[in-house]
């Protein structure tokens, strides 16, 4: 857990911001988001927006980020279908023919690095890359799985494995439709995507960012792709992530700063310390009680999860949940 004595707006040049669950939800706004980014954007911090949805183009999501009411441009979108095309650009010749199993986000991408788009195993080409697009046929799959069995690169945009569905339960992502050409052929894709380096390289190369943040409410994806592009982190809890799950994440999904909102890039971030009693952030103390960590003190109670994130991450053995509840109830945080 770090600290930051200024607002990471200020203290951090681009932000590498990921959408569901922090900008919006489906289509609809985060509460307080687009404020949150209005204020970052006045005090000078870049805002680029990055998503591992490769069927939409960067112009689309664009145009949805401007209907939640946060001015955008495509120049600020960076998307797993463009990291994807990067990928594969740089190892097959150029205009090259690459088989597309996705949708017009792929095209768009591969069309931008000189790259040909095909749809059938017969134009034997070079590289065959997989992004989720509603609609996907198992003609088109088994295309693309020919032309791997065949011997062409196999790229996939992302490996989630669910993506959010319109009930209680989440639907199938992308990462479980790459398990049918690797099943039948053998073949494991390299991954473009979040947690991967390729899309956080690529986020870095568009917004040439020095000192980037990444923002995300995923400890898989967005606080994990940080961690493996050596960069620091805000986790916000407006998405899937709650409190005690950042409490007991294994080290390489740790983020750097908590906040509940976009609100946190406008403030500083107190590190808490630890001495002989134990971890301290403002007006809160958390101790080794047993098995069980203990918290005491009061204030805003976003400061004493940060103290019982430094107590908890002591250890990289992750800490059980059942040690850590009773002090979430101290805050009055949610879990499940």
């Amino acid at each position: 857990m770090k600290g930051c004595d200024r607002p990471l707006s200020e203290a951090y040049d681009v932000a590498l911001l990921d959408l569901d669950g922090v900008v919006y939800v489906g289509r609809r706004p985060v509460p307080g988001a687009a404020e949150s980014l209005g204020k970052a954007r006045a005090a000078g911090q870049r805002l680029a927006f990055v998503t591992n949805n490769a069927s939409r183009t960067p112009s689309a999501v664009a145009a949805l980020l401007s209907d939640v009411g946060v001015p955008a441009s495509a120049e600020d979108v960076v998307t797993s279908a463009q990291a994807a095309a990067r990928l594969i650009a740089e190892r097959v010749p150029a205009g090259s023919r690459v088989l597309v199993v996705g949708g017009t986000g792929l095209r768009q991408a591969l069309y931008a690095e000189g790259l040909r788009p095909v749809s059938t195993a017969s134009e034997r080409p070079a590289a065959v890359v997989q992004g989720f697009a509603p609609g996907i046929s198992y003609d088109l799959i088994s295309e693309g799985a020919q032309a791997v069995g065949g011997g062409a690169l196999f790229v996939g945009s992302n490996a989630d494995l669910t993506i959010p569905g319109g009930g209680a339960r989440p639907n199938p992502g992308n990462g479980a439709l790459l398990r049918v050409i690797t099943s039948s052929t053998g073949v494991e894709p390299i991954i473009a995507g979040k947690p991967e380096r390729p899309l956080h390289q690529e986020s870095v190369r568009r917004t040439g960012a020095r000192r980037p943040l990444v923002v995300g409410d995923r400890l898989d994806t967005d606080i994990e792709g940080a961690r493996n592009g050596g960069a620091d982190s805000l986790l916000v809890f407006t998405g899937v992530t709650d409190h005690l799950q950042v409490l007991t994440a294994p080290p390489d999904r740790r983020p750097s700063f908590l906040a509940p909102d976009l609100a946190g890039l406008l403030v500083a971030h107190p590190e808490p310390v630890r001495d002989g009693e134990g971890h301290h952030c403002r007006g809160w103390t958390a101790r080794a009680d047993g098995g069980a960590i203990g918290l005491t003190g009061s204030g805003d109670p976003y400061d004493g999860l940060r103290t019982l994130a430094s107590a908890a991450w002591e250890s990289d053995a992750p800490r059980p949940a059942e040690a850590l509840t009773g002090a979430l109830d101290t805050l009055g945080l949610a879990y499940h």
